[in-house]
């Protein structure tokens, strides 16, 4: 029984111990521009994977072409903020509460446009778009025998404008979010299975 109680108290600090002490510091901006969003069932693990995916919880990191919290592009930037700027605040995109609200409100934007079988495929379509691009996806999912099916549409990866190369990031992305990262964030709310 002393076993059973210890390993108890020792799983929830080795769970935790996996969540970026910054992901806690912007944990209530997150759940508040999701449900703002999405509404009480919104995906908040999978996004909280999303920025975990994206910068580490990093608000201050650039890569090649995106910087801030969820790494947007000037150009995604300046779109988003064109069309719903009200709702966000003024832009900048190394403003944590900004980049979470404009990466909930563009997640929302791109899930309400995929079509899907199961909340799992139209997420997984979602992450995809988000990493690679919108057009690329839609001109993919044309190529698909389901373009339902999130395994379907990822078959056709380079079949559209998207060189091959640029594929094994663009399907890994959605995959290391929902299956690998999202579990670790379990507890914040509403998760999605993809299994």
């Amino acid at each position: 029984m002393r076993k059973i109680l210890l390993l108890l108290l020792v799983i929830p600090s080795v769970c935790l111990a996996q969540v970026p002490q910054a992901a806690h510091k912007y944990r209530a901006d997150l759940v508040r521009a999701s449900h703002l969003v999405w509404g009480l069932n919104a995906p908040i693990p999978a996004f909280a994977a999303q920025v975990h995916q994206e910068s580490g919880w990093r608000p201050d990191v650039c890569s090649p072409y995106a910087c801030g919290l969820t790494q947007f592009t000037a150009d995604t930037a300046d779109w988003i903020q064109m069309v719903y700027g009200v709702e966000l605040g003024p832009k900048d995109r190394f403003h944590p509460v900004w980049a979470l609200r404009a990466m909930v409100r563009y997640n929302k934007h791109l899930y309400d446009q995929t079509p899907g079988h199961t909340q799992c495929d139209r997420m997984w379509a979602t992450l995809r778009k988000y990493n690679g691009g919108p057009g690329h996806w839609n001109m993919e999912s044309r190529f698909a025998v389901d373009r339902l099916d999130r395994a379907e549409v990822d078959k056709t990866c380079g079949q559209a404008r998207r060189s091959v190369k640029h594929c094994p990031e663009n399907l890994g992305y959605p995959k290391r979010i929902l299956e690998r990262i999202q579990p670790r964030y379990e507890s914040w709310g509403q998760y999605i299975h993809c299994n």
